[in-house]
């Protein structure tokens, strides 16, 4: 399983994108109390749960980890932890997924300049102000300090995202391997 890390706007969820088209390493489907949105479906977006199925799940201790997320919970099930499947996780959930200590878990820790980061927010359509935000709360979740033990770093600034999708996808098969 690979574990995309990174501040906002480090390339991410694109990077998740080429390695699904790419190479098919599928997103991990995570469960969340967010009502659907049109054209979402069940199953393959999200698996949609009332808030008293996601309690009863956690009480089952049926998640690797779960985090609030503007009044929603949202979840990832340990049966969706698996070869070829990428997530994106913040620190937080970084630790929950060390703490299983599955050497089959490999992670990667995008970065980009804030400069970089604050560009690419704008040119992709956040408000000035909100990527301000975003910004200085990553300084904090994203100190190296909350990160130790990652399996590899790389800077997503310098190349395309391709490369960095190809980048991981290579160093995902060689840790495999040993």
């Amino acid at each position: 399983m690979i574990l995309l890390i990174g501040a906002s706007a480090s390339g991410k969820t694109e990077v998740a994108h080429v390695l699904a088209s790419k190479y098919h390493i599928h997103k991990v489907i995570t469960h969340t109390t967010r009502p659907m949105r049109i054209n979402e479906k069940n199953g393959v977006d999200y698996h949609f749960v009332t808030p008293e199925q996601m309690q009863s799940l956690i009480q089952l201790n049926f998640f690797v980890e779960t985090t609030l997320y503007n009044g929603n919970t949202y979840g990832t099930s340990k049966p969706e932890v698996s070869d070829d499947k990428v997530l994106i996780v913040d620190a937080q959930g970084f630790q929950s997924f060390m703490a299983l200590k599955n050497p089959r878990i490999v992670t990667f820790l995008l970065e980009a300049s804030e400069t970089t980061r604050l560009n690419r927010m704008l040119y992709r359509g956040d408000q000035l102000e909100d990527a301000k935000k975003r910004i200085e709360n990553d300084r904090a979740q994203f100190d190296k300090q909350h990160l130790l033990k990652m399996d590899y770093v790389i800077n997503s600034e310098a190349v395309s995202i391709e490369e960095v999708a190809d980048k991981v996808f290579h160093y995902y098969q060689k840790h495999l391997i040993r």
